[in-house]
């Protein structure tokens, strides 16, 4: 069978033939074999003709947007539109793209748009174990009416098999499993150690004893703590590419932004890998279209363009969405030989390269510091070998023998072994959604369908646990007066349903009149305040703000359960930030204002406009709703007013 001018393998073939069956699909296959393909056949079969709508969602908005392109590209405007919270275009058309999230609130408040939705694809299926995002994931799952079907792809996945028949229990339709595990570039899997070089895991392993023995001695002689310190140094990335150049490109993938940066910068400083001054006029014409006085006078876009010229980039969360585009133009166009970034990089972004290095196993997880798990790895490591230009692909781990890496890297690089585990919690907002649309029957059976009791449903203490937290929750919306005595949400309830994020805060606050106390700023001054999440190491100025702060608190005074419940530093830490900016100072002026980067304080202003829009959305309050206006054009605005 040929689709878009390819062949299609004979997992594609099993996954378009259930579809056709109007059959749920769950595609589990390796990154770079082509699951998008069966994707794209979804697309364009309800898009003839059938009068039906598609609906995909990604993890992350950044998936989201480049999707939106690519449809676009492929489709048509007309056919295409998008929803991501702050982002919404042509939300008539067929093939609707949005975060897993918003399809998850648009559920929730039974939004009418989903009543002819025929297909829905959720790329990325394996972040429904992520232990934050995973509620939204299952919840997304649970609240879909009974004619959707859905298309989920995944990579490896190990018990897919129990995962579809969880899906098919709950919904009442047949979900088919097509696996497929080999990739159309093999991968060879090495390690690079400060002493032995480029070599196996297992073979590394054997040599380990022999060179401790050898540390040991060296160190006894240099005597003490310093001597060893000073002996062991870790391989850097720069050793890996500079004995493997002539398997470039190559992406680095390190899970600390400013290693990005730095080991970017220092590679490009000894280093060229643009080999003609015709493609050096191509990255110089290129970052031109992107980067504008303002973007110009940022110390990352120096930084980046001392690298880029010389054909490597860097690629991480922090940077502005500019620097981002660049970097991904010219890194699809064959000009970056080699790409520092983060893990994100790797989700659903389609840039491959010859060869991936790890500069480390160990990612700080927003709790803790601990290795990467099988998962996360072959979700990296599949970025090495381009379809239909490399024979094979090189994966590369750097190993710091003194933490002892090796054994790590040979358990959790032999196969993808980690299952899919439910992380479904209950949240204030699903148990108001849950009473304004369910009786107490339907309500039970719902929370009892999540994934980790189907798994465990013989072991009747989860499902006490299960139904404790939905009682607490339904008592304490009784007593703060958002469900009435006989058991309906009330008008603060009903506005609390349509917000997702804290969502009592946000209720104490904006279905009272005591928002009226606020000034504009002072309204976003709050809302940054509550949706702020600490960074280790985030530094913030507090210089002039002492009094406006005070101030701000005496007004909040009047409600007990906002005083408790906000965050004081936080709001402290947000005073200056987006006080500065909502009075119509330039970008430049933020930047002393906070450590944080320059995309992350943008990802921030957009996070507060995302929130204005859905409390703007919860409200019938016309007098809010034109303070909430005023609210937005004070922070949508120059660099913050993103549009690529």
């Amino acid at each position: 069978m040929r689709f878009k001018n390819f062949t299609l393998d004979a997992f594609q073939e099993e996954a378009i033939h259930e579809i056709e069956q109007h059959h749920s699909v769950m595609v589990s296959a390796a990154t770079g074999t082509g699951k998008t393909l069966i994707a794209d056949y979804v697309i364009d079969k309800y898009l003839r003709g059938r009068n039906k709508r598609v609906i995909y969602t990604a993890p992350i908005k950044a998936l989201s947007n480049q999707k939106f392109k690519d449809f676009v590209h492929d489709h048509g405007s007309e056919n295409i539109g998008i929803l991501t919270g702050d982002t919404v275009v042509n939300t008539r058309a067929p093939i609707l793209i949005m975060t897993t999230e918003i399809y998850r609130n648009m559920l929730l408040s039974q939004d009418p748009l989903l009543a002819d939705v025929e297909y829905v694809i959720f790329d990325e299926i394996h972040y429904m174990s992520d232990p934050e995002r995973g509620t939204v994931w299952e919840e997304a799952i649970l609240f879909s009416p009974p004619h959707i079907r859905f298309l989920c792809l995944s990579a490896t996945i190990p018990n897919a098999k129990e995962l579809a028949s969880w899906i098919q229990t709950i919904k009442g339709h047949q979900v088919d499993v097509v696996h497929y595990s080999k990739r159309a570039v093999p991968l060879k899997h090495f390690v690079f150690e400060t002493y032995v070089g480029l070599t196996t895991a297992r073979d590394l392993a054997a040599k380990i004893p022999k060179y401790r023995h050898t540390t040991k001695n060296r160190y006894e002689k240099r005597g003490g703590k310093k001597g060893r310190h000073n002996y062991y140094k870790v391989a850097s990335p720069h050793d890996v590419i500079l004995k493997m150049h002539d398997k470039l490109p190559a992406i680095v993938f390190s899970f600390s932004r400013k290693a990005c940066e730095s080991e970017a910068v220092k590679l490009s400083e000894n280093n060229d890998f643009v080999d003609s001054d015709v493609k050096k006029h191509h990255i110089i014409e290129t970052w031109r279209k992107y980067f504008n006085s303002e973007i110009n006078r940022m110390n990352t876009t120096e930084k980046l363009r001392k690298a880029l010229i010389n054909g490597i980039g860097f690629h991480h969360a922090g940077i502005l969405p500019q620097h981002k585009a660049v970097v991904e133009e010219l890194f699809s166009q064959g000009l970056l030989k080699v790409l520092f970034t983060t893990e994100t990089f790797s989700v659903g972004i389609n840039m491959p390269a010859k060869t991936v290095i790890f500069n480390g196993l160990r990612k700080f997880d927003g709790r803790n510091f601990r290795l990467i798990n099988s998962r996360e790895y072959f979700q990296l490591a599949g970025r090495a070998g381009r379809r239909g230009i490399d024979e094979v692909g090189y994966v590369v781990a750097i190993i710091d023998r003194e933490k002892n890496d090796i054994n790590d890297l040979i358990r959790i690089s032999s196969g993808d072994a980690e299952p899919i585990r439910g992380q479904f919690q209950l949240s204030y907002n699903t148990v108001l959604n849950l009473v304004a649309n369910h009786d107490e029957d339907e309500i039970d059976k719902i929370i009892k369908s999540n994934f980790e009791y189907y798994i465990r449903r013989k072991k009747s203490s989860h499902q006490v646990r299960i139904k404790a937290s939905f009682n607490n929750k339904h008592r304490f919306l009784k007593k703060m007066g958002y469900i009435s005595t006989k058991g309906e949400p009330t008008d603060k309830g009903t506005f609390a349903r349509h917000i997702y994020f804290q969502e009592l805060l946000i209720s104490e606050l904006f279905s009272t009149n005591l928002y009226k106390q606020l000034s504009d700023t002072e309204i976003l001054q709050v809302i940054a305040g509550i949706i702020y999440e600490q960074r280790k190491n985030d530094h913030f100025s507090f210089h002039g703000i002492q009094r406006k702060y005070k101030v701000v608190l005496r007004k909040l005074q009047v409600n007990y359960f906002v005083v408790q419940k906000l965050n004081k530093l936080s709001l402290k830490r947000m005073m200056a930030l987006v006080g500065t900016w909502s009075e119509g100072s330039d970008f430049e002026k933020l930047l002393s204002l906070t450590k944080l980067s320059e995309g992350d304080i943008i990802r921030l202003f957009r996070r507060i406009i995302d929130m204005v829009g859905q409390i703007r959305h919860a409200t019938n309050d016309h007098e809010l709703k034109e303070r909430l206006g005023s609210c937005q054009e004070k922070i949508d605005r120059g660099l913050v007013a993103v549009d690529l």
